[in-house]
């Protein structure tokens, strides 16, 4: 009777218990199977990335380096990119002027497109540098300047050789487009030719003398003495100038500048007879940093005497003042006071004063107004306005400081 009754009880267990007993074994089995299917990917994984990497590795050794690239052409330590050696800079200036009031022999036309000048500039190699400007006005094209320039030379020599404007002073060497009047004074138009001024094709040599305070520059021309100024009948008659100019920074915000020239050769009033020429400039300059695009203050003089050998008078001599002060960011004002001998004849002065504006809308533009008054040395008196559109485009470099 016991003996049934625990059959009986563990059948009924049995009954209970089966079915929870067979779904854990069934579990297990499936962990199992993805316990091993997840070893298997990862060992394939593993493979595959170290066969990745031995390949790379056999392309790497496989590969022969790349050479360095050379080095870019250099002038004074400028690097220059390979393209310039065929495209140089262009850049292209015009120049409006307009004028209005009266003037003894008509003075400038009412309205003109006073000149356009086209710029070429680049490294040649890494020893010499180019620069070309061709010059478009009313009545002519012609070479303003092109010459080749050797910034290498020993004994920390410069050499220019083509066709340049003369060292002499600091109007005379700047471009139009540079002058900061619309005009240029009557010492230069009396004595040093006007706007085409000295500019020969010749060889220039200068050297400069650094320190710590300031610097001083030399510089000896001799050009082949054709100019508005000098005539060359024959070989021979060769111009020479001679140039010393000296800079300081008196304070960070304050300048100085000091120069003296002279230039020599043959003129139009016989074979052997010949012009001299003696200029001395002085600048100063006023930018404080902080204010730099706003503010600036400059005042400058030049002086020029002339002798010609065939007169017996006293030499002709010329000056200009000129003030500048920048009182807003585009805005500038100036005035200038001229007074200048006529070159054949020291009895005769002609004097004037004008007084400019300046608006600059952009570094690549300006317009530009000047009020002018003039007392020539003959008794006639004028009194014009001028004034000036001035646009750039293209890589113009700069011009000397």
């Amino acid at each position: 009777m016991v003996t049934g009754r625990i059959s009986l009880c563990f059948c009924l267990l049995l009954a209970f218990t089966g079915p929870s007993f067979a779904q854990t074994t069934e579990a297990d089995r499936l962990k199992a199977e993805l316990e091993a299917l997840r070893l298997e990917f990862t060992n394939r994984i593993a493979d595959l990335e170290a066969r990745l990497k031995t390949v790379e590795a056999a392309n790497a050794t496989a590969a022969s380096p790349a050479p360095p690239p050379a080095p870019p052409a250099q002038m004074g330590g400028a690097p220059a990119s390979s393209s310039k050696m065929f495209n140089p800079d262009i850049a292209a200036i015009g120049n409006f002027v307009g004028a209005a009031g009266k003037s003894p022999g008509g003075g400038e036309p009412s309205l003109e497109f006073n000149e356009a000048e086209v710029s070429f500039q680049a490294v040649v190699d890494p020893y010499a540098r180019a620069d070309v400007f061709l010059t478009f006005g009313p009545e002519e094209v012609g070479v303003e300047e092109a010459f080749i320039t050797f910034p290498t030379l020993p004994a920390g020599l410069l050499m220019k050789v083509g066709k340049m404007r003369d060292a002499f002073g600091k109007i005379n060497a700047s471009h139009t487009h540079v002058v900061p009047f619309t005009d240029r004074p009557l010492m230069t138009q009396n004595l040093v030719g006007g706007d085409e001024g000295l500019a020969d094709s010749g060889i220039s040599l200068s050297r400069l003398f650094p320190n710590n305070f300031a610097f001083l520059e030399a510089t000896g021309q001799v050009y082949q003495g054709n100019s508005e100024i000098f005539v060359a009948e024959k070989r021979a008659d060769v111009a020479y100038v001679a140039h010393l100019r000296g800079y300081r920074d008196l304070t960070e915000s304050t300048n100085l500048d000091l120069g003296g020239s002279f230039a020599q050769g043959h003129n139009d009033a016989g074979p052997d007879q010949t012009t001299r020429l003696w200029g001395a400039d002085l600048t100063f300059r006023y930018r404080p940093l902080r204010r730099s695009i706003y503010t600036h203050f400059l005042a400058r003089a030049e002086a020029t005497w002339s002798r010609r050998s065939e007169l017996t008078g006293p030499s002709s001599f010329g000056a200009y003042g000129y003030l500048e002060y920048q009182f807003a960011r585009r805005w500038t004002t100036g005035a200038r006071f001229d007074t200048s001998d006529r070159a054949t004849d020291a009895s005769i002065t002609d004097k004037g004063a004008s007084f400019l504006m300046t608006f600059k809308p952009s570094e690549f533009s300006l317009v530009r107004g000047q009020y002018r008054h003039t007392r020539f040395g003959d008794g006639v008196k004028s009194n014009e306005f001028l004034f000036q559109f001035l646009f750039s485009i293209g890589a113009h470099a700069a011009h000397p400081f």
